[in-house]
């Protein structure tokens, strides 16, 4: 019984619940932390940290049977070697039938701004893609710029830089990647192309799964946060696509790809806002489609503006925010060649409802989404949202 019990206790000891991730929750931008960053950050001894988010979602089309969904379970974990060297990753299950490892890299502290990075990362791109925990924005389904423009979560495998200029109230993240996967040989001498119109490079993220490399992608992000509440970030992603062994030589198997995006986030009492704008120049598109028989187009760009009250005073624990978000996005901005527009991918939501957090890491949502798009004849359904997000 004795030796059992000191077991228990050993294993009590070890593991370290991450409690500053839940205590980290704010809604001031130039505090709020993600869940990897609040592991880093955290003040812990030699010790395993276990955390993790999740969300339930029930969607519900006009003129369609509803959808409840399991829609993600985190699970976070992280470890601390030493003052300098950590490790943190995170475990996903999609609709509970899918497993991915989200993240997984070491982070080793050169300064006490400065830190050296490598593994399976999220690629620092606008707001969501880092900030997707679902306490950390309104709407029961994260901004649709940041599902078709972005394409969230975008994580690849890479080593770089992060840190800030305490001075410039900067800071910084610059890292080198493997690129979306375009092409692929289908084994009967023919090609498959994964990058299209409708999503743009979504189906091209390679997630760490076995990923192909013919040449490097940078990723950098600059964030200002010198003014009182307000948090603005400029992105960068540039380089070209890769392809299998057997295709990468075919003429338009890769593409080339510059995206730039600014992001700002702002709070001020119970008022809070957010905006987005993104830009991406995609080039040999017209030889892609060609070789492929896809409608890739050859620019895509979106943007949105939220803003959100707080209906309860600031004396209590609990928030009410009321928010409405306005968002455009297309994915053929631009095409290449003889492909048309099709202005089926030319899109707006526009999003109101509410985000009750009854206590920090726990929301009720609800929404409505007004959809459409610029297509004559079109009818895109509009659709009432409903969600339970938790983050600890």
């Amino acid at each position: 019984m004795k030796t059992k019990t000191t077991i228990l206790l050993v294993l009590v000891s070890t593991f370290t619940f991450a409690q500053t991730v839940r205590d980290s929750i704010t809604f001031d931008p130039q505090k709020q932390q993600n869940a990897a960053q609040s592991i880093l950050s955290g003040n812990y001894g030699k010790s395993v940290i276990v955390g993790a988010y999740g969300e339930l979602t029930y969607n519900q089309p006009e003129s369609k049977n509803g959808e409840l969904d399991v829609q993600r379970l985190v699970l976070l974990f992280g470890y601390k070697f030493n003052d300098k060297t950590q490790f943190v990753t995170e475990v996903e299950f999609e609709h509970v039938e899918e497993v991915y490892i989200e993240q997984a890299f070491v982070n080793y502290s050169l300064a006490s701004n400065v830190s050296l990075r490598g593994g399976l990362m999220l690629v620092p791109f606008g707001i969501i893609n880092e900030f997707h925990e679902p306490t950390t924005f309104n709407g029961v389904e994260r901004p649709s710029v940041d599902n078709v423009i972005v394409p969230t979560t975008w994580r690849e495998i890479g080593f770089g830089i992060a840190g800030r200029f305490n001075n410039l109230s900067l800071g910084y993240q610059a890292y080198v990647f493997n690129g979306f996967k375009s092409t692929s040989f289908d084994g009967q001498g023919g090609v498959n192309g994964v990058l299209k119109g409708s999503n743009a490079l979504r189906g091209g993220r390679q997630k760490g799964i076995q990923s192909t490399i013919d040449s490097p992608t940078l990723s950098v992000k600059f964030d200002y946060y010198g003014l009182p509440g307000l948090r603005l970030g400029l992105s960068g992603y540039f380089g070209d696509t890769q392809a299998d062994d057997d295709v990468e030589d075919i003429a338009g198997a890769n593409i080339g790809i510059s995206m730039v995006g600014l992001d700002m986030r702002y709070a001020y009492q119970r008022f809070t806002a957010r905006g987005q704008y993104v830009y991406g120049s995609l080039s040999g598109t017209d030889s892609y489609n060609d070789l492929t028989g896809n409608d890739l187009g050859s620019a895509l760009q979106g943007w949105y503006l939220e803003g959100a009250y707080n209906l309860l005073p600031t004396s209590k624990q609990q928030r009410l925010f009321a928010f409405v978000r306005y968002e455009q996005y297309d994915t053929h901005a631009e095409t290449a060649g003889l492909l048309p527009r099709n202005d089926a991918y030319n899109r707006n939501d526009l999003t109101t409802g509410l985000s009750y957090h009854i206590a920090p890491g726990v929301v009720f949502k609800g929404d409505y989404q007004f959809r459409n798009n610029a297509l004559a004849g079109s009818k895109v359904d509009n659709r009432l949202n409903f969600g339970i997000g938790v983050w600890f």
